[in-house]
């Protein structure tokens, strides 16, 4: 077994979600901890990207790309989900006010909710890949649903937050079981005199699956403009997911300072969405010039949002 192989990156992910589980044992993870492992989860995958970029014929055998076309669809698509990630830091941290969630077993959430979302989108990744195989119009509805995300991002009133206490995770899980009032440390069930009963963990885990298909329905049409590769449009998104848990304990107390991220992600999105439509025509977007696009657009935002808030109060 080869780590070029998908067998063989699926142990290296279980081997690094492990690793992820182990470093936020105890529940209680501090600010420089969790800088210290994002840069290590960044470092990581810019070590793969450089992997790529020499051993790209051994891991696709029958690819049209070069070595350093294949690096750079890696590193476009890795950093276009790192920024569509960001966003569901703001969803999580919403999720977790509204929820109350005890902060001792946030780790443990958001663990279960970056494993979810790998799950869904190798799902999403496989079928995705067989239609645009099958079936080239797919390509257009894909496009189309981005530019549609980008208005929606765009228009959209961020001061109204969503409400997650009625949504239908929350009415499932209460329709099925009694529910106690407090949380009971990781626990998903109780038992009392009268049987079993849910705790407020399995309804926040709930409503995170949800999230988690929500994003992904955004993401994998995004990273299929960049690329068709399979293996290029799994591995970016590892580990664009795997230092989710780390860079949200950095953010947590600045998300409310980086008022220029939807609208940038908006405007990424769009301009996907019509790199996409394009893909097949003489005016298509070389994944270089999407590339720059989308640190340029980045590095503006975190630069502008920062200034402006500069006086904001960062949380302790």
């Amino acid at each position: 077994m080869s780590l070029f192989s998908y067998e063989g990156f699926f142990v290296l992910t279980i081997l690094m979600l492990a690793l992820d589980l182990y470093q936020t044992r105890g529940g209680q993870v501090t600010i420089k901890k969790a800088a210290i492992w994002s840069l290590f989860w960044v470092a990581l995958a810019l070590i793969f990207n450089v992997v790529i970029y020499m051993y790209w014929p051994q891991m696709a055998p029958d690819s049209a790309y070069t070595n350093s076309e294949a690096a750079t669809a890696f590193l476009t698509g890795y950093l276009l989900e790192k920024s569509l990630s960001v966003d569901n830091l703001f969803v999580f941290a919403l999720i977790f006010g509204q929820f109350a969630v005890p902060e001792s077993i946030r780790p443990r959430v958001l663990m279960l909710g970056v494993v979810g979302a790998l799950i869904l989108r190798a799902f999403m990744i496989m079928v995705g890949s067989e239609l645009l195989t099958q079936f080239h119009w797919i390509l257009y509805i894909f496009a189309a649903f981005l530019l549609y995300t980008g208005y929606k991002l765009w228009s959209e009133d961020e001061e109204e937050q969503e409400d997650f206490s009625e949504s239908l995770p929350v009415r499932l899980v209460k329709k099925c079981f009694r529910v106690t009032d407090d949380y009971k440390g990781n626990r998903f069930f109780v038992k009392d005199s009268k049987g079993w009963l849910a705790t407020p963990l399995l309804i926040v885990i709930a409503v995170i699956a949800l999230t988690d298909v929500m994003f992904a329905l955004d993401s994998i049409p995004a990273i299929f403009a960049v690329t068709k590769e399979p293996f290029l449009v799994m591995t970016a998104n590892v580990f664009a997911l795997l230092g989710l848990r780390s860079l949200y304990f950095v953010l947590e107390g600045m998300l409310t300072r980086f008022c220029y991220l939807r609208p940038a992600l908006a405007f990424i999105l769009s301009f996907i969405g019509i790199k996409m439509l394009l893909m097949e025509t003489a005016y298509a977007i070389p994944t270089v010039i999407s590339l720059g696009v989308i640190v340029l657009t980045i590095t503006i935002a975190i630069v502008g949002s920062l200034w402006k808030t500069r006086e904001v109060k960062v949380k302790a």
